[in-house]
C-alpha cells in the first residue's frame, strides 16, 4: 500500500439530502480495512435538505491527522452536485487536484423561486477544467424504476478511478457492514454502475 501523498486529502461535497455523510463513511471504512489511518470531518451550511454539505476525509500511513483540510490542499474532490463541486474547488482545490463530478444539478430554493439563475452545467464543468488537473464527469443512465443513490454511485466511480489506493472489494465490504441488509443490493448495484461509468470513460 502506497499513498502518492501523505496525508491524501479527499473532499466529498453535495447538498443536504444527497447522502454525503454515508459516502464519507463508506470510503473511510474502506481505508481502515486496508490499514490506513483515516480521519473524517463534516461541515454543513444550511444543512437541511438543499443546503451545502462537505465531508473531509484524510488518509495517512503514519498518523491520525486533524479532521479538516486546509484551503488549497484537496487532492481529490468528489462532487455529488456540479455547482457545489465548483464552490469547493474554488476554496480547496489547486492545479494538481483531481475531480469526479455528477453533472446532474440540484436547484436550490432561491433558483426554484426565481431569485437566482443556475449557471449552465457545461459552463460549470468547463470552469472546473480550468482550475484543476483532471475532471471526470460521471454520466449514468438509470436502468430501472428505482433511482440509483447518487452518493453510492459516485463512490463506485471513485473506487474505479484509481485516485484512492483502495480495492473495490474493500468498498463493497464496508457497504455490507454499514448499510441495512434491505438496502445492500440496490446500493451495490449503484456502486457497480458508477465503477462501470468510470472505466468506460
Amino acid at each position: 500500500m502506497a499513498l502518492e501523498k501523505d496525508p491524501l486529502n479527499l473532499i466529498i461535497t453535495g447538498v443536504g439530502g444527497q447522502g454525503n455523510v454515508l459516502a464519507s463513511q463508506i470510503v473511510a471504512s474502506a481505508g481502515i480495512k486496508e490499514g490506513l489511518y483515516v480521519t473524517v470531518g463534516e461541515t454543513y451550511g444550511a444543512s437541511q435538505r438543499g443546503g451545502p454539505v462537505m465531508s473531509h476525509v484524510r488518509f495517512s500511513l503514519q498518523a491520525q491527522c486533524g479532521p479538516l483540510i486546509s484551503e488549497g490542499q484537496a487532492d481529490i474532490v468528489v462532487g455529488l452536485e456540479p455547482v457545489e463541486a465548483l464552490r469547493v474547488v474554488a476554496e480547496f482545490g489547486n492545479p494538481k487536484t483531481r475531480v469526479i463530478v455528477n453533472p446532474r444539478p440540484i436547484y436550490p430554493i432561491w433558483v426554484l423561486s426565481g431569485q437566482a439563475k443556475y449557471p449552465p452545467v457545461e459552463e460549470v464543468l468547463g470552469k472546473l477544467e480550468e482550475l484543476v488537473d483532471r475532471v471526470e464527469v460521471v454520466r449514468v443512465t438509470e436502468d430501472g424504476e428505482t433511482p440509483l443513490p447518487a452518493n453510492v454511485l459516485m463512490m463506485g466511480a471513485l473506487a474505479a478511478s484509481g485516485m484512492v489506493p483502495l480495492a473495490i472489494a474493500s468498498f463493497e465490504e464496508a457497504m455490507k457492514e454499514i448499510l441495512a441488509p434491505k438496502d445492500v443490493e440496490l446500493n451495490l448495484h449503484a456502486f457497480r454502475k458508477g465503477a462501470e461509468a468510470m472505466t468506460r470513460g
